[in-house]
């Protein structure tokens, strides 16, 4: 394995995604979840031979894809399902909005763990529900577990079922903090889910993308009793660096939560890209390599944004992840506000996501993607520290 070069500065600027196009050229973007490295070969080769004959038509959600991610799940997770019961649908926040509203009714109560991804809190609000926060809490690490401790706060979760949760939305690996809840964590979810009746809906975009020192457990792999009572709701679009090839796809654990969800509506299929069906496929089956190329170098990234922050601004916090290139970075030391990033943006021309916006948790942090180059992420550095 080798680490992969990102595309160079002058090249990414001439990009055309929100994450180039929202800022003066002056202003380094670390706020989007989307990596500077070209696309993997065998994909770039796979939309080249699509338009290079036109094939442009609507998707026809050839049975391939599921494959490919079954054998992928089998092969680095241990986790078997039957290709057949993958459900496409146009991306993972739309599939879990309809997911969601699909068994509670209006004001029922659903479950997020903050600080979290922002699109969950509009899910809920758009499915009709009532959002009810526990936050993560931070323990003693585990054996193999998340470095800073971070943990489901299992007797809190515990409590709001009991207090008549319907529907969880759990982020796997949790974003912003970037880690995969262990084992014996979702095994005790799962038992209480069962418990309560309480549909599990696992995010689990950033699987993929977990690195060398921390174990994903896919939550529909880690008994039955989660299986009974969960869905998985993923996508190709961050492992392989996609999302504007929208497709992503929804696998029930069991056939009794799949018969609760027949009533989703027909459009999470209909607009699914003949190109990210296309795209997905060929990088689970093709693009394997790739794929551990771009997880060594995150670890790389990972380091040197801790070298960087301790040499630079150790006021700083880095919440070290152990999945994905999203660094959740506590300022508050610095006395920089609620929301540290809008003074970054202002003052050093470097663009994080606001911490707020993942919950009253996220007061004072701020989310950086360092899925860049080194000279980038080593100026983005610079920047911030030159403020204190």
């Amino acid at each position: 394995m080798t680490e992969l070069a990102a595309d160079p500065l002058a090249l990414l600027r001439t990009r055309t995604s929100t994450k180039w196009a929202r800022y003066p050229a002056d202003v380094l973007p670390m706020f989007v979840a989307e990596m500077d490295y070209p696309l993997a070969p065998p994909i770039a080769a796979k939309l080249v031979e699509l338009v290079g004959r036109s094939d442009v038509g609507y998707d026809s959600r050839r049975p391939d894809l599921g494959i490919a991610f079954a054998d992928f799940a089998r092969d680095a997770w241990d986790w078997t399902f039957d290709p057949a019961t993958l459900k496409w649908t146009v991306n993972v926040m739309h599939a879990i909005t309809e997911i969601v509203r699909a068994v509670i009714e209006p004001g029922d109560k659903v479950l997020v763990n903050t600080p979290v991804y922002p699109p969950f809190f509009w899910a809920v609000d758009e499915a009709g529900g009532t959002r009810v926060d526990v936050p993560l809490v931070r323990r003693d690490p585990m054996p193999g577990g998340q470095p800073d401790g971070w943990r489901l706060d299992l007797d809190g979760i515990e409590a709001a079922f009991r207090d008549g949760v319907k529907a969880y939305i759990l982020c796997h690996p949790h974003n912003p903090i970037g880690f995969p809840h262990a084992r014996e964590d979702l095994a005790r979810l799962a038992e209480l889910a069962e418990q309560y009746g309480v549909l599990i809906v696992s995010d689990e975009i950033h699987g993929a993308l977990t690195h060398s020192d921390a174990e994903f457990v896919p939550y529909l792999a880690v008994s039955d009793a989660a299986r009974a009572t969960g869905v998985c709701v993923t996508s190709a679009s961050k492992a392989f660096n996609i999302p504007g090839l929208t497709a992503a796809w929804w696998i029930p654990g069991s056939k009794a939560v799949a018969d609760r969800l027949r009533r989703l509506p027909e459009s999470l299929v209909h607009r699914v890209s003949h190109f990210g069906t296309h795209a997905s496929t060929v990088g689970f089956a093709e693009s394997r390599q790739w794929l551990a190329d771009v997880v060594e170098t995150l670890e790389a990234r990972r380091g040197q944004l801790r070298a960087l922050l301790g040499e630079q601004l150790p006021e700083a916090v880095l919440h070290e992840p152990t999945a994905s290139y999203l660094a959740w970075i506590d300022f508050r030391a610095l006395g920089w506000g609620d929301d540290p990033a809008r003074r970054i943006l202002k003052e050093a021309k470097v663009a994080l996501n606001p911490g707020p916006g993942f919950g009253a948790a996220g007061k004072g942090f701020a989310r950086l993607t360092f899925a860049c180059a080194p000279a980038v992420l080593e100026d983005a550095v610079t920047r911030i520290a030159a403020l204190r």
